[in-house]
């Protein structure tokens, strides 16, 4: 891509979720995701009603008066973008391609946690670690995640969301809020509806705290009826001919697709880890609200 219409893109990227930023989400994310620390700020006088516990006994017997500890909440987060750019990230079949909502979504978040104070950093997995950014602030700093948000090329087309949460685990020593924007479409085998990253994620998720964006497009869930069809697995290349006319396969394609996302579903609930499903037709700032504040 031509360094003029790079600067273009990411200057409209930009614009337009720096705003939704500023007038939709900066609250919902600081209630949200605010830190889960206790930092010791001050001493004060003790009042009716305060914790005795907090009671700072070298400080009341200096001044023969009790004092307390005075504690504030640790708002400072490292936060963690876990970018999904597999092969499968270019489908898409009504306004735009899964990478183009996953990388609005992720310039949402990003400027949402500079505007909390917070560092923020990426990982982009295929079927392994294609480039790691470490978490740090400031806007040049989003700016240059939202430019390879659009234009990162990375060297496999396959997934494997284990090594991505295995590097999250073992990389970020700090604990971090870290949302996982992908698909999920990363099974023990062809036609399994079985995740392959259940362990990792359970693993994961007791240092982290991970949130699950799901992002699908509606012609993965089911199959249009418009005759003999050519498809290609963006992972493995392999081409395929369906009769997506026929009832047995349309009925058996949703069938796999609803218990695959079931399964999927599940590994989250086990895991603890809250999740949210937003369709490349859909607008995603309400998914995105109504996340923020179940938690």
């Amino acid at each position: 891509m031509e360094t003029t219409e790079l600067l273009k893109k990411v200057r409209k990227i930009e614009i337009k979720t720096r705003g939704l930023t500023n007038h939709i989400f900066a609250g919902e994310y600081h209630s949200a995701f605010k830190g889960r620390g206790m930092t010791f700020s001050e001493v004060r006088e003790y009042q009716y009603g305060d914790d005795i516990r907090n009671i700072d006994w070298n400080v009341t017997a200096r001044f023969n008066s009790p004092f307390v500890k005075v504690f504030e909440e640790e708002r400072e987060l490292t936060v963690m973008l876990l970018i999904d750019v597999s092969g499968s990230r270019f489908f898409g079949s009504t306004h735009q391609l899964k990478m183009g909502l996953m990388t609005e979504i992720g310039a949402v978040l990003s400027f949402s946690a500079i505007q909390n104070n917070d560092k923020i950093g990426v990982i982009f997995f295929s079927d392994k670690i294609e480039k790691f950014m470490p978490p740090k602030k400031g806007k040049r700093h989003i700016l240059r995640i939202i430019r390879e948000l659009i234009e990162f090329k990375p060297t496999s087309d396959k997934t494997n969301i284990s090594e991505a949460l295995r590097f999250l685990t073992n990389g970020i020593k700090k604990r971090s809020t870290a949302f996982i924007l992908s698909d999920f479409i990363d099974f023990k085998e062809t036609n399994s509806t079985q995740p392959n990253y259940l362990e990792a994620m359970r693993i994961a998720s007791n240092k982290h705290d991970i949130v699950a964006i799901r992002v699908f497009d509606r012609r993965e869930a089911e199959l249009p009826a418009v005759g003999l069809l050519k498809v290609k697995d963006a992972e493995s290349g392999v081409d395929k001919w369906i009769d997506t006319d026929s009832n047995s396969v349309r009925d058996g394609y949703a069938k796999w697709w609803n218990q695959a996302t079931l399964s999927v579903n599940e590994i989250f609930s086990k895991c603890r880890v809250d999740s949210v499903s937003i369709g490349t037709d859909e607008d995603y700032v309400q998914p995105l609200v109504k996340l923020f504040k179940r938690r």
